[in-house]
């Protein structure tokens, strides 16, 4: 792989928890971005944190290891344990490794490689695209995807689509649905919020249960508002913590 693999460790041992992470920042094919002695406090944190596997001991108090990696679904795990008998049990989780304690540095190293060659061997995401091409009142158009602001419907033709951009210019985009605009778009980067509107997620300053404030000012001065309707609020949650 040409990037970093991103790992979380885990172990309630203090001890063990910082021979680990000696081992894996003494491996220029790991990125540690963060060391737990809880799982209780790992699985808080996780849906905040990027990371592509994680380290973990099995034998812990309130939670164990296999319970955590049946919470992390579709992370690559690595088990380390002091004791033999639970293999079946990672292995039945579909662990990358089972790694028994003392770790031998070598021995992490493979385990590692599997690591590697599993994440190089998933299927590579799409780039987003930089344009997308319209139908506009004006002709076909080529509108650069950074540009776009927020997109509600025409109040003259709801059928019409109006692109607000964030240097306070706007197109009309004609009769196009909010199905066919969302295909276009990349998803990470733009999320409908209501029935009528879509908004990129990079102009989201503050949002509460029912209500999103964006970076971008009205011609009074004031922040744009949109209302988050109920039935879009699980996905654009989820976006936003991405």
């Amino acid at each position: 792989m040409n990037t970093k693999i991103k790992c979380l460790l885990l172990d309630d041992e203090l001890p063990g928890l910082a021979l680990l992470k000696m081992l894996c920042e003494q491996m220029p094919e790991l990125e540690v971005i963060k060391a737990f002695n809880s799982p209780i406090t790992l699985l808080e944190e996780a849906p905040s944190l990027d990371f592509d596997l994680l380290i973990t001991d099995i034998e812990m108090p309130d939670m164990n290891g296999l319970q955590v990696a049946d919470a992390l679904k579709g992370k690559a795990v690595i088990f380390t344990t002091a004791y033999k008998n639970f293999a079946v049990d990672a292995f039945d989780r579909n662990a990358v490794d089972y790694v028994v304690k003392p770790i031998r540095p070598e021995r992490l190293k493979q385990a590692v490689e599997k690591v590697a060659e599993k994440l190089a061997a998933l299927p590579q995401p799409v780039a987003a695209p930089k344009q997308i091409q319209l139908n506009t009142d004006k002709g076909k158009a080529l509108i650069a995807v950074e540009k776009i602001f927020v997109v509600v419907p025409s109040k003259i033709d709801s059928r019409d689509k109006i692109l607000f951009l964030n240097d306070n210019t706007k197109v009309t985009v004609k009769n196009c649905p909010f199905e066919k605009l969302l295909e276009l778009l990349p998803q990470t980067h733009f999320c409908r919020i209501n029935k009528k509107a879509i908004i990129a997620l990079k102009h989201v300053q503050f949002y509460t249960h029912d209500i999103i404030t964006a970076d971008m000012l009205q011609p009074d001065g004031s922040h744009y508002t949109f209302p988050l309707s109920e039935i879009y609020r699980s996905d654009f949650i989820k976006k936003v913590k991405m």
